[in-house]
């Protein structure tokens, strides 16, 4: 999701509570606050000598060892007051990729793309998923790629088609 589509949903959802699943039904805890954004940038070599360049913007949460007892989640207008602020100080790129860092004692430290979100009456659930590493370059590597199933079946020797 791109930084301007979160900042649009977070518009449209008021005062409902920012609510983030980690990992599967995992939330991160009431307790959390926005602690950091990042805006970065990427200037990269993959290993087939490709070159490439995007940008991120990163928003951190960290929950709070003081406040465990807290059972109210911010909310969307509190979150989105913040990375308002946080924009006019350091203007975010609006087309940049927008990641969530977090990480607890039960979950390493990633920066999670959001995978889908769910509008509830009282909440905005937003879901996190982790991307896998991949090889970019895997045609001058010799990677081989994955191939259908059935196409592979057909391929194999006495299959029929080759």
């Amino acid at each position: 999701m791109k930084t301007k589509e979160f900042l649009s949903l977070l518009g449209e959802n008021g005062n409902k509570e920012l609510v983030f699943d980690y990992n599967r039904g995992a939330l991160v805890g009431a307790n959390y606050h926005l602690t950091e954004v990042k805006n970065i940038s990427i200037d990269s070599v993959d290993c087939g000598a490709g070159t490439d360049f995007w940008k991120e913007t990163i928003v951190q949460l960290w929950e709070s060892p003081s406040e465990l007892d807290k059972t109210r989640y911010m909310t969307v207008s509190k979150a989105l007051q913040i990375l308002n602020r946080v924009n006019g100080i350091k203007p975010m790129d609006s087309e940049a990729e927008l990641k969530i860092e977090y990480g607890n004692a039960d979950f390493h430290t990633a920066q999670l793309f959001i995978d889908t979100f769910e509008i509830f009456e009282d909440r905005l659930l937003i879901k996190l998923a982790a991307e896998k590493t991949d090889c970019k370059a895997k045609e001058e590597c010799l990677v081989p790629v994955e191939i259908n199933a059935e196409k592979e079946a057909c391929c194999a020797p006495g299959g029929g088609c080759c």
